[in-house]
């Protein structure tokens, strides 16, 4: 990999767009916005800031590679590399004994074991449930009024969390409207959701022969009471980046690096 070119990884995801530019192993700029199904447009817009935050031109650029639900729709030349792809090679090289990823993302769930270098060694998706994906916790926010940012930290303060009868989305929902008619704190209602989606997480984890370490990313990354639902489920530590939401971008980046040299 060499230290002195630009790479640039482009996540064209179903809630957001996200844009990491690297030098060498190293995050030089990084943009996200919410897609609002305006792929193109949206890839313009990180990309023109990540080049503005580095000082630097498109044709700067030695690499490129796009990744996501979006990426056909990428108006920039450069090859396009799985999101699991990206996401485990990000992961490991934040996390170099990471063996297994969970990534929850706003449509669907995906699990992957790997091995080094970040290389896929198995993979397994979630079925199309809202209960294994972000869109539920969307759902779940709407219904209480409570900021998506403020669900992890409210759910740690739950002493006796709810106990869903459902593991369906839809019938969840409208559980959740019944408790709240039956006086149930916010903090124990979210406490339950977390500990249904981790349920759901952990089923598809075990069924792939989960290996430690576990790192957790995707936008469920940024949930801490989520990522401690799943650690409990799986009797596992859960290891999450800093930024969980631009680990793919950043598996995107280091992909291109490694296609140009």
């Amino acid at each position: 990999m060499n230290d002195d070119k630009y790479y640039a990884g482009l996540d064209m995801g179903s809630v957001s767009i996200k844009a990491v530019l690297i030098r060498g192993e190293r995050i030089i700029a990084s943009s996200l916005i919410p897609s609002g199904g305006h792929y193109k447009a949206g890839a313009q817009k990180v990309m023109q800031d990540v080049l503005a935050q580095a000082g630097i031109d498109f044709g700067s650029l030695a690499g490129l590679v796009a990744t996501g639900l979006g990426a056909e729709s990428s108006p920039f030349p450069g090859r396009q590399v799985s999101d699991i792809s990206c996401q485990a090679r990000g992961c490991f090289f934040l996390f170099p004994s990471a063996r297994t990823i969970i990534d929850i993302g706003g449509q669907f769930t995906k699990a992957a074991r790997i091995s080094p270098p970040g290389r896929i060694a198995d993979f397994l998706m979630s079925e199309k449930c809202a209960t294994g994906s972000g869109r539920f916790l969307q759902v779940i926010s709407r219904i209480l009024h409570v900021p998506l940012d403020e669900i992890g930290p409210l759910s740690i303060q739950s002493e006796h969390p709810v106990e869903f009868s459902t593991n369906c989305a839809v019938f969840a929902e409208s559980e959740t409207i019944s408790r709240i008619a039956e006086g149930a704190k916010p903090a124990d209602i979210l406490a339950g959701v977390h500990k249904a989606m981790a349920a759901k997480v952990g089923m598809l984890v075990k069924r792939l022969k989960m290996e430690p370490d576990v790192v957790l990313a995707g936008g469920g990354g940024e949930d801490e009471g989520l990522a401690r639902a799943i650690g409990e489920t799986l009797k596992v530590k859960i290891f999450v980046p800093e930024k969980p939401r631009l680990t793919a971008a950043y598996g995107a980046a280091l992909w291109a690096a490694e296609t140009e040299t």
